[in-house]
Formats: C-alpha cells, structure tokens, sequence
C-alpha cells in the first residue's frame, strides 16, 4: 500500500515540478537550460517512485524535448539508437543463449565444486561462481539460477546442523552472499552491468573519451575482486561469522546437481566457443587494430559478430543457438533506459549546463579532490539505494564529470568512483534485483539486511574512493 501511494505521489509530482520549474525565473540560465532542468527533475521524480516504468519515464525526452525546444526530434532520438545500445545488445543476446542452453549452471555448479565442501568454502564457491557469471549475464538471471541450488544446501545444514542458529545464519549469509557478489561481479566489465556502459556513452559523447573493453577491466575487475572477497571476509568473519563443523552431504548434492545437467551438449559447446571468442576479440581488438591496417574492431562490432553467428549456427537439425522468438526474453526497457540516459546527457552539454555547474564547483577550493571525490562517491551509493543505479549514472555521472572538469581534473577523476559505488549497493532490497529476489525467501528481514548493508556500503565507498585515488591517475594515462 505504501509503496502504491508513493508512485501515485510520483505520477502527480513530476509534472507539477515541471511546470513550477519552468515558471521559475533563472537568470543566469538560457530558456533551454531552464526547461532541461524542469524535465531532468520530472525524470529522476518519476525514476525514484517509480510512479512508471523506468522505461517509460525513459522516453519523456521524446516527447517533452522538441515541445519545450530543447531539440528537435533528430537530435532526441539518435542516442536510442547509439553503438553503446547495441553493445549492451550484443551482450544479452551472449547471455541469452547461455540461458538457453545451460551454459551457465555447468559453469557455476563446476567452480563450486572446484571451491570445496565445509560451509565456509561453499559460501566462497556460491561467491566466485556468481560473480563470475555476473560479469557476463544478467545479474538478476545469475541470482535466480544460484537461488535454487542455495535453497537446497541450506536445507541440507538445517538438517545436519543441530544449532538453529547458527544454520539460521548460514542461511542468511548465503543467501546475503549470492546477491552481493551478483553486484560486485557485474563491476567487472563493461558489459556487466548498465552503469558501466552508460559510464562509457557518457564520457565518450561529452569529452571524446573512448573506454574499450580491455580498459574498463583494468579498474572494473581488480575493485570487483577486492569487494567481492572484502564482502566474503565481513559478511563470514565480522558481520555474521560462521563457525559451522565441516558436514557431510554437501558436495554429493552439488555434485548430483551437476550430473543431471549430464554431458555437455553440442549446443553449449558452440555456445562456449562463440562467447569464448567474443571475449578475446573484446581483450585483444586493440592490440590487433594496432599490429595491423586491414581490419578495424571495435567493441560494438565484436558483439555484433557474435550475437549475428548465435542465429546462424546451427544448434541441431532443426533449430540455430537462437531464434528470434528466444529475443522476447530481452530486457529491451534497459536499452530504451540507456537511450533516454544519453539524451539526457548529450543535451546537459548542449544547453550549456554542464559549463554552469563546472563554474560554480571551480569556486568550491575549500574542498581538495580526495574529498570531493569521498563526497560524491559516498551520495552516489546512498542514492543507489532508492532509485535504479542505471537511471543513477546517466543522470549523476554528466554532472560529476563537469565538476571535476570545473576543478581542472579529468572527468573520469569522479564519473568512475560514482559508477564503481552505483554498483555496490547493499542495504535494501529496492536497492538491486538480486537483492530483491533473496530477500523474497523470506530468510532475511530489511532490518538485517540494512544492518549488513550499511557497513558494506561504506566500505564500498571508502575502497572506491580510495581505490580511485592510487591507481586511476596510472589509468587515465592510457587514454
């Protein structure tokens, strides 16, 4: 009921701050710089109640930009339709046929197994196994496909354990675990999560910055492994240790588990290769666009490639990895969301308002960059935890970027930290899907998780920041 009223608030909200927005009387604003305020506050309204579909909310450029004459019906709808679109395109497709084929679970359930049987080395192999996976596919997908296979070893510990409370815990922390690292993991590549790609469109259409998929893994993948074992550590040693005796049982089930899947088939072999090369051709299509003149690769393209070749190899006699049918299962209001997130971006500098906010924060000396980055990062991830990281990112990091321009700094100086903390967002299930689908076992009450998540978080934002601070200048020399 509360949750009704609130996006009934939001439907109504939005548009009055519209139009009281667009009454107000900026003076040291052009009339499209006002009416892109007015809009940008009507979105982000709506995008934290979620009065629509952030999807929905995500198309309101299309309809209110030419009104206002903030740009013309060109100009808006061009970004729905950006490289950065079909990246990510290419990407669910990869994960799409994955899912199809079982791919996935062979590949979490192996590197459980590799990981060990005692309670500890299980929560750590749920942890690699869904990281991993989250760096490639859905992180919602992942947390629904290890969900299952948890349930039955925390019913196999209720049953072994004699302590309900520590088995309880083992539960909560399990449970906590797989949706944590179904966070962090996406963190790893440009790909894996939104965030990360609206992180790329946006530095890339606002300063020419050109993120590839080999440099976003230089900082996306070490922070995604140092929270992913800091969160193993906290959540098993300091938040909820575990002192459980190595049982029995544990590894037999996870290994019956993976002998139904049986021998791996034709089609997941086929799958395996393509999403093999895909990602090679991610890592090395620099270094061969640099050896040679012939070709050009780029990001957009190699996931193109492989997305074209899973609809025309053959997966038996009668059907390709993919059909198009299997494409309703995209999640195509992301896309739309990324469309409207550029948009909004493109037009903050088209306006005129990101050269007014890099004024204003230029002024701001009392503040050194160590503390306005702590600052900004540390209101990126309480942010995150009411309102979509995505939705977050393409708003947030525009803005970001211009104070650290306004404070002669790179832009990424701040967008990265504020992306990496978009990600990391621990305390609520709203915060993130994977969240949402492991409170809804009903194991963890929103207080428990709040009590977790808050230390989580801030940790998350000191690492980010100071991750930031050490490697990023050694970073940014590569571009």
């Amino acid at each position: 009921m509360k949750d009704l009223n609130l996006k009934r608030i939001g439907l109504f909200l939005g548009p009055v701050a519209f139009v009281l927005l667009n009454l107000a009387q900026w003076t040291s604003l052009s009339s499209d710089a006002s009416s892109l305020i007015a809009v940008a506050v009507w979105m982000i309204i709506w995008w934290v109640t979620e009065a629509v579909p952030i999807a929905v909310t995500a198309l309101l450029p299309i309809v209110m930009f030419p009104l206002t004459g903030i740009a013309n019906e060109k100009e808006v709808t061009a970004p729905y339709g950006d490289r950065f679109v079909f990246l990510f395109l290419g990407g669910f497709l990869l994960a799409l046929a994955m899912e199809k084929w079982q791919l996935h679970k062979r590949i979490a359930l192996k590197i459980v197994l590799l990981a060990g049987s005692s309670a500890l080395r299980i929560i750590l192999g749920f942890m690699l196994a869904t990281g991993f996976l989250s760096m490639w596919i859905s992180n919602t997908a992942t947390t629904l496909m290890m969900l299952p296979i948890a349930s039955s070893v925390i019913f196999l510990v209720k049953d072994k354990i004699e302590d309900p409370k520590m088995s309880k815990r083992f539960a909560v922390v399990l449970l906590l675990s797989i949706a944590y690292a179904a966070n962090c993991g996406g963190i790893a590549t440009l790909i894996g999560t939104p965030p990360n790609i609206a992180l790329a469109a946006a530095i890339k259409d606002g300063y020419g910055i050109e993120i590839g998929f080999l440099d976003w893994m230089m900082i996306g993948l070490p922070f995604s492994l140092v929270m992913l074992f800091l969160t193993y550590f906290l959540l098993t040693r300091v938040l909820h240790p575990i002192k459980i005796p190595a049982f029995s049982g544990g590894r037999k089930l996870i290994e019956e588990e993976y002998k139904k899947l049986g021998k791996m088939t034709e089609p997941e072999r086929r799958v395996l290769w393509i999403f093999i090369a895909t990602a090679l051709l991610w890592v090395s299509g620099k270094a061969i666009n640099s050896a040679q003149d012939v070709i050009r690769l780029n990001d957009t393209s190699i996931a193109m490639l492989g997305a074209v070749l899973l609809f025309l190899v053959n997966a038996n006699s009668k059907e390709k990895l993919l059909a198009w049918s299997d494409t309703a299962r995209l999640p195509w209001g992301i896309l739309l969301l990324f469309g409207g997130g550029l948009t909004l971006a493109r037009s903050f500098e088209s306006t005129g308002l990101m050269t007014v906010v890099a004024d204003v924060f230029a002024n701001q000396s009392s503040l050194t960059l160590f503390a306005m980055m702590l600052v900004l990062t540390v209101i990126a991830l309480f942010l995150t935890e009411v309102m979509s990281n995505l939705a977050l990112v393409v708003v947030f990091v525009p803005v970001v970027a211009a104070i650290a321009v306004g404070m002669d700094s790179s832009p990424l100086q701040f967008a990265v930290p504020v992306t990496l903390a978009a990600s990391c967002a621990f305390m609520f299930p709203m915060a993130t899907p994977p969240n949402a689908i492991v409170f809804a076992t009903g194991e963890i009450s929103i207080p428990m998780m709040a009590r977790t998540g808050i230390v989580l978080n801030i940790v998350a934002a000191v690492i980010a920041t100071l991750f930031c601070t050490l490697i990023l200048e050694q970073w940014l020399s590569l571009f």
